[in-house]
């Protein structure tokens, strides 16, 4: 041990110094042990107290999140709901008219019209339909390849037929368009099986 490690902690008059000796002092005397405890003691407690308010807000902020988040759920498609209850309205109509109706010209006009109504609102709500025509490219993100059939007047590679419409909602694929692609015209004797 050096010198120096020896004298650490003595003051100049060879007596031990205080490990307090950054204690405030008030009117040239060392503020007392014990009220630095209690003066800690209260400070921890209002700490703790603190922590505790701040757990519980938290706790409270997560299950009024869960709370809302239920009942957005729930009530999200009340809307939708409600725009759809006149369609429902206009296909019992209809059905009670086609079971008196001669008609038939007059019923699929009914039927075509209360189908023009729900697609309406389903565009409302953000639906967009996917329909590709015969010619259109094809686009592996919107469409599904069903088939490959021979064609005359298409080149390779685009759409043909269209199999099944496909939708999206809010530029979400739901359901890629199924259709048939145009694999060119038919190679000369493949007609001949």
């Amino acid at each position: 041990m050096t010198k120096d490690e020896q004298t650490e902690g003595i003051d100049q008059n060879g007596q031990q110094e205080s490990p307090l000796r950054d204690i405030p002092v008030t009117d040239g005397e060392e503020v007392p042990l014990q009220q630095q405890l209690e003066t800690a003691t209260a400070q921890a407690e209002d700490n703790r107290n603190q922590y505790l308010r701040s757990v519980a807000d938290l706790e409270n902020f997560r299950r009024r999140s869960i709370r809302e988040r239920e009942e957005l759920r729930q009530f999200a498609m009340s809307n939708l709901m409600e725009e759809l209850l006149p369609i429902l309205d206009n296909l019992g109509l209809g059905i009670a008219s086609a079971r008196t109706q001669t008609d038939s010209n007059a019923v699929a006009d009914g039927v075509t019209m209360v189908l023009d109504q729900f697609k309406g609102v389903l565009s409302r709500n953000g639906l967009v339909e996917i329909n590709p025509q015969p010619g259109d490219a094809f686009d592996p993100h919107q469409h599904e390849s069903m088939a490959h059939q021979p064609s005359d007047d298409l080149p390779p590679e685009v759409v043909s037929q269209v199999i099944r419409v496909g939708y999206a909602l809010n530029g979400r694929i739901l359901r890629a368009a199924s259709v048939v692609l145009s694999s060119g015209p038919a190679a000369p004797g493949a007609d001949s099986k």
